[in-house]
């Protein structure tokens, strides 16, 4: 999967909390944040100066909040554990860890209870 192909399955999918999502999908996507993040935060600092407002940055987040959120279910999905494991990241750095590792672990060869493999990296497997 590409990163303009992850991007535009991330935001079809905006809220589809259903399904599986492969690696690249969600890496690409936390890409595709990060650096919206970074050119909103210059653009915040050019627009309005040195105030820390993040007007641009916080609407940017505001914009990706839900399909972060769903990528990440998704995620959890391929590696066939309930979407609900994402409520890990509200513990700060154990939580982060625990989830870093397993989203960048393979996800279940085949079908598994949340569906069938993406399509796209079955072929890789």
């Amino acid at each position: 999967m590409t990163f303009t192909d992850s991007i535009q399955t991330c935001l079809q999918k905006y809220v589809t909390f259903s399904g599986r999502a492969s690696r690249p999908e969600y890496w690409w996507f936390v890409l595709f944040n990060v650096l919206g993040t970074f050119v909103a935060g210059i653009l915040d600092s050019l627009f309005f100066g040195s105030s820390n407002v993040g007007v641009l940055g916080g609407l940017w987040s505001l914009a990706l909040l839900l399909p972060g959120i769903s990528v990440g279910v998704r995620r959890l999905h391929d590696l066939d554990k309930s979407g609900w494991w994402l409520l890990l990241g509200v513990i700060p750095l154990i939580g982060w860890i625990i989830l870093i590792v397993w989203f960048v672990g393979r996800g279940t060869n085949g079908p598994n209870r949340f569906g069938a493999a993406p399509v796209l990296e079955a072929a890789a497997r």
